[in-house]
């Protein structure tokens, strides 16, 4: 596995406990740490969903 896709896949891991969290406990942990909405939150939220889209070819990748 590439070092991209690694940290695509940590970046989506990420991404999914944070969605976790704000659906079990309504508790955003992206924008508690770094501000709601404020440009880093905004960053952190733009890679995790390009991590989403990187993810798709990790699914089909063959090796």
């Amino acid at each position: 596995m590439k070092v991209i896709d690694k940290i695509a896949l940590l970046l989506i891991i990420i991404g999914a406990i944070n969605w976790g969290l704000i659906a079990l406990f309504q508790f955003d942990l992206v924008a508690t740490l770094f501000g709601e909405m404020s440009i880093v939150s905004r960053i952190v939220y733009g890679l995790v969903g390009i991590s989403g889209l990187w993810g798709i070819k990790l699914l089909f990748d063959k090796d």
